[in-house]
């Protein structure tokens, strides 16, 4: 983004009501610290319990920590500039902030994708899963979802960086995103906002058939079991990881697809902040409350915290 005679920007936020300002703060505050603890519990307990080696969980491991990072990116910013009345950010600053925001959102589609293949691999080939899913293996994946993230971001990112800002330096957002940046520039935006909705709907694409034909095995595959336990078992393994994917999923798709959605300014704005501080902070939570083994290793954390507190 070139910067021309602006080198800083101003954030509007969501509003300019004080009271109203206050309530936004508490609730993004109160959401980005259970954001951050769960995370962060959920990260811990991944590498203390022995239960939790599996590759299932290694890739939650890495998915909560693309949550912190992510929600990290652009929140304690906003609860700064509530807090302080400083809305101002340097044309640096902004450009950090929106390669970090979309790397991290980007390699967690792609992070979903290969932990349905994970669940795939777990209900549909059993007998092969460790010599499938191998460490080797998982490490790779993890590190294939980062690069795709980088080589879908560096295009739109290549062409931003092109941009002229001379009129105005007024975001209409409360962090920096493409769409209010490009309302502001004075350079022609045309083909730059052809390929962020590309690369934007190819990645949604890409991931999403990745998941649903992993889903779409798994779901055969479990019907095929002939116990009723076999199934709910089978279905409880999945159904947390398909719940986040219907909630991440469905809010991009909103924003990205919904040519309405990107003019109304007001609706844009909400449902990104409900992606930055709802969905990180619901993400640990869906886990935990549906999965015995996570509930059994933090509480078998809790108690070997107070038996060394009574010592």
């Amino acid at each position: 983004m070139r910067n021309g005679t602006i080198t800083t920007f101003i954030l509007l936020g969501l509003t300019d009501d004080p009271q109203l300002q206050v309530l936004i703060f508490i609730f993004l505050f109160l959401t980005y610290m259970l954001s951050v603890t769960g995370n962060l519990t959920i990260i811990t307990l991944t590498f203390v319990d022995s239960h939790l080696k599996t590759p299932m969980y290694f890739f939650l491991q890495n998915f909560s920590f693309l949550e912190i990072s992510f929600t990290s990116a652009c929140v304690p910013r906003y609860l700064h500039s509530i807090t302080t009345g400083d809305k101002a950010i340097t044309y640096n600053a902004c450009v950090i902030q929106v390669f970090f925001t979309d790397l991290f959102a980007l390699t967690e589609f792609f992070l979903l994708a290969a932990m349905s293949y994970d669940r795939y691999v777990a209900i549909c080939k059993p007998l092969h899963y460790v010599t499938i899913m191998s460490k080797t293996v998982c490490r790779s994946l993890i590190i294939c979802c980062w690069a795709s993230g980088l080589c879908v971001i560096i295009p739109p990112l290549s062409l931003g960086l092109k941009l002229e800002f001379c009129d105005s330096n007024i975001i209409d957002h409360f962090g920096c995103d493409a769409f209010p940046l490009m309302k502001i520039t004075c350079s022609d935006t045309w083909f730059i906002e052809q390929t962020i909705i590309i690369c934007a709907v190819l990645t949604l694409i890409l991931t999403l058939t990745c998941v649903v034909l992993s889903y779409t095995y798994i779901i055969r595959t479990i019907f095929r079991f002939p116990s009723v336990q076999q199934r709910k078992k089978a279905f409880s393994t999945c159904s947390s990881h398909m719940i986040v994917v219907s909630i991440t999923y469905g809010t991009c798709i909103f924003i990205y697809m919904n040519p309405t959605a990107k003019e109304e300014v007001t609706i844009n704005k909400v449902v990104s902040l409900l992606i930055s501080s709802i969905s990180p902070t619901l993400n640990p939570f869906i886990y935990t409350l549906r999965n015995n083994q996570v509930k059994k290793a933090f509480m078998d954390s809790i108690k070997r915290i107070a038996l060394f507190s009574a010592k």
